[in-house]
């Protein structure tokens, strides 16, 4: 990381006067702070003042003092944030999504607090006061105009709220993020709380309805520091044969779909999670049938900047980018390129539950289980521990035209089941899925009872190595269970993620010993 005395990217004398070190800066935020930060997928976060104030909390730390602050953030973030923080225990709350493992392990382990939420309804919630003042905005930008307008970086999240409610802000103005980056935002002041919310006038993908450049009060803005960094966003590894089988299973149902007419030839916007899976599907789309698309989404991965440079995705809204380090250095340089097909919002309105109905997102989403009833776990492995959040898929399924959850069927190498008798955590109900595909097959649930969806499911999605015990659940269930509209043994509907547990592994013994053999 690099600082320059003369940034061009800073064209407002008065804010440049506030220039100063990251050290200077962490040395403004006390103890017991809580500080809502930028950043959503490993994009556009500060990277200079979170490594300074992790260092200061190790000093207060080898002093006997404590140091820890409340963060705030998009969603993810980068190891320059949540990694520093955590690593230097200072974090003692957190929301409303994490990826780095150092956090996640402390969380797991009891040591901080974490509230894992909706992606949409953080921003109202701020501003209904439920996480106290917020005495800290620290947000990344990429440039302040001549009349004091900051120019957004390579994500929104819920920037615009940290800036409106915070008592103080500090600026990180990194001059890595594209100068052509500016035009693409589309910043919308027009939510409100009730009594007095209005509809958002937004019924198309591609229709701006805001601004390109945040506002802000000078008066609160005490600190603004250069830098030069990269987001650090993880690189996408090639599909393997299980990401591939799950795209076409979803491809072959959406060209289904279209030749009964329940969808049109262009699809309807698409919103898809982060990941190899969900990247293997946009890939897929590159050589479908399906033209002009557009997308409705949160973020923006490799897969749909590869859709538009072979002119299949017209356009894409989200609220940041969540690109490997390749495509991102790629999106700077052609970002003149992208601006007209590009845009980024405040997530309050990239994930907001009525726009996502009004224009009939399609929702394709990661799971960690589902059961045989179609309830889905999105968040906590064996029940108990978290593994990153929600972030934005209940926001979608609920309220999407078509809601598509995803997954290999076995992870572990073969030791779990993602299809499993009961989920031990439940973030989507069935009622709000209603299509589930492994690399098996594809389980269309809709209009489905609980008992067909079961057998769909076990048949079309399951592992051949968990059919069989599966299928035997089932019917145990059917004849032995209290209530028969989905039969369930209680005794032993979460005796296969206690078995892992236990042994390691969900497979029984002697199957377990027949694999092995």
């Amino acid at each position: 990381m690099t600082t320059s005395k003369t940034n061009a990217r800073l064209r407002h004398a008065g804010l440049a006067a506030r220039v100063m070190s990251a050290e200077d800066a962490a040395a403004l935020i006390p103890h017991g702070a809580t500080i809502g930060m930028s950043g959503f997928t490993g994009s556009g976060y500060p990277k200079a003042v979170p490594v300074a104030l992790a260092a200061r909390a190790e000093a207060e730390h080898a002093q006997g003092r404590p140091f820890r602050v409340r963060v705030l953030t998009g969603a993810s973030t980068g190891p320059e944030l949540d990694g520093a923080l955590a690593r230097a225990d200072g974090i003692e709350f957190r929301l409303p999504y994490n990826s780095d493992p150092i956090l996640r392990e402390r969380i797991n382990r009891g040591e901080m607090d974490y509230v894992d939420m909706h992606l949409s309804q953080v921003a109202p919630m701020v501003w209904e006061g439920l996480y106290g003042e917020l005495d800290f905005a620290v947000v990344e930008i990429s440039g302040i105009t001549p009349g004091g307008q900051l120019i957004p970086s390579s994500s929104v999240g819920n920037n615009k709220t940290w800036l409106d409610r915070a008592d103080k802000i500090i600026l990180e103005v990194n001059r890595w993020q594209s100068e052509s980056l500016e035009g693409m935002h589309d910043i919308y002041y027009g939510t409100r709380l009730p009594p007095h919310r209005v509809p958002i006038p937004l019924i198309a993908p591609d229709q701006r309805i805001g601004e390109p450049h945040f506002h802000v009060d000078h008066s609160k803005v005490v600190a603004i520091i250069e830098t030069d960094a990269a987001d650090r966003n993880a690189p996408f590894s090639k599909p393997d044969g299980s990401a591939q089988a799950i795209a076409e299973h979803i491809l072959e149902f959406l060209a289904h779909e279209v030749k009964k007419g329940r969808l049109p030839k262009a699809l309807l916007p698409l919103q898809s999670g982060v990941g190899n899976v969900p990247n293997a599907v946009m890939a897929g789309l590159i050589n479908a049938p399906f033209e002009p698309m557009t997308a409705f989404t949160e973020v923006i991965q490799d897969g749909m900047l590869d859709m538009i440079d072979a002119g299949k995705l017209r356009m894409a809204s989200a609220t940041a980018f969540s690109l490997s380090p390749e495509r991102a250095h790629d999106l700077n340089a052609r970002a003149d390129h992208y601006r007209t097909k590009l845009i980024l919002r405040p997530q309050e309105i990239s994930n907001h539950p009525e726009l996502v109905r009004r224009l009939g997102v399609i929702a394709m989403n990661g799971l960690i289980e589902a059961d045989i009833y179609g309830n889905v776990n999105s968040t906590h492995v064996m029940g108990s521990r978290i593994q990153n959040g929600i972030g934005g898929s209940g926001d979608f399924a609920r309220n999407a035209f078509m809601s598509i959850f995803m997954t290999p069927s076995t992870a572990k190498g073969g030791k779990i089941s993602a299809i499993v008798p009961m989920a031990a955590h439940v973030d989507h109900i069935s009622q709000d899925v209603q299509v589930i595909v492994t690399e098996q097959g594809l389980a269309d649930l809709r209009g489905l009872a609980p008992r067909k969806r079961a057998e769909l499911i076990i048949r079309n999605c399951a592992h051949p190595a968990y059919r069989p015990m599966l299928e035997d659940y089932f019917a145990r269930s059917i004849s032995g269970s209290w209530g028969k509209h989905a039969p369930h043994l209680l005794t032993e509907a979460l005796s296969w993620h206690q078995r892992f547990i236990e042994t390691g592994s969900m497979l029984e013994a002697q199957i377990e010993a027949a694999a092995r053999a």
